[in-house]
């Protein structure tokens, strides 16, 4: 391995501009202050690898997968469905990938550009769960600002569901739908559902 890391350390700065960087498609629904890309994509990792174990395939991988699958948008934002309209197509992911990992020990960028390929590829299992759980947090998120008042989300919630391939992801899917957003504190509370 290369001593020299500095790349690494540079990406790691970047990857933390995610954190301030908004989900952009919320604003259209009214949302003042949406999620960053940090944070949906950490619920979305934490999806993907349910998604997985329930279709029978690798946890550990789908959530690495869906860890990575927004990294590119350090280089280019969080543009929106409409947004993309009005661009020459979207940006490559696994270009912005090359150019990230640029300089990295070759085993290490290497490895990151492989992942995002098989990502955007959608021929794993471990792929098609990590895309699932990205749409499937996207309707929760959804759930969550609806019952903040923001009823415009309604959009975003049935758009997502309606993406969902997995059998494991669609039925997980119709139980958000069936539960409250806090449902799990009342039963932590051990209080009854309304």
């Amino acid at each position: 391995m290369s001593d020299d890391l500095s790349a690494v350390a540079n990406f790691l700065y970047e990857a933390g501009t995610l954190k301030q960087t908004k989900r952009t498609g919320w604003w259209m629904a009214g949302v003042r202050d949406p999620e960053s890309v940090a944070e949906h994509s950490w619920r979305t990792s934490l999806i993907a690898s349910i998604i997985a174990k329930l279709e029978g395939a690798d946890p550990a991988r789908a959530a690495f997968l869906a860890v990575w699958h927004d990294t590119g948008e350090t280089r280019t934002g969080d543009v929106n469905h409409l947004g993309k309209k009005y661009t020459d197509g979207e940006a490559d992911p696994r270009a912005i990938a090359v150019d990230q990992v640029a300089g990295m020990p070759e085993g290490l960028a290497e490895a990151v550009t492989e992942l995002i390929g098989e990502y955007e590829a959608r021929e794993s299992p471990e792929a098609v769960c990590a895309r699932d759980a990205d749409k499937l947090e996207c309707m929760i998120q959804g759930i969550e600002y609806r019952a903040q008042g923001y009823e415009n989300a309604q959009r975003w919630i049935d758009n997502s569901r309606g993406r969902i391939v997995t059998k494991s992801g669609q039925a997980l899917a119709d139980a958000v739908l069936e539960t409250g957003s806090l449902d799990w504190l009342r039963a932590a509370l051990g209080e009854t559902k309304r």
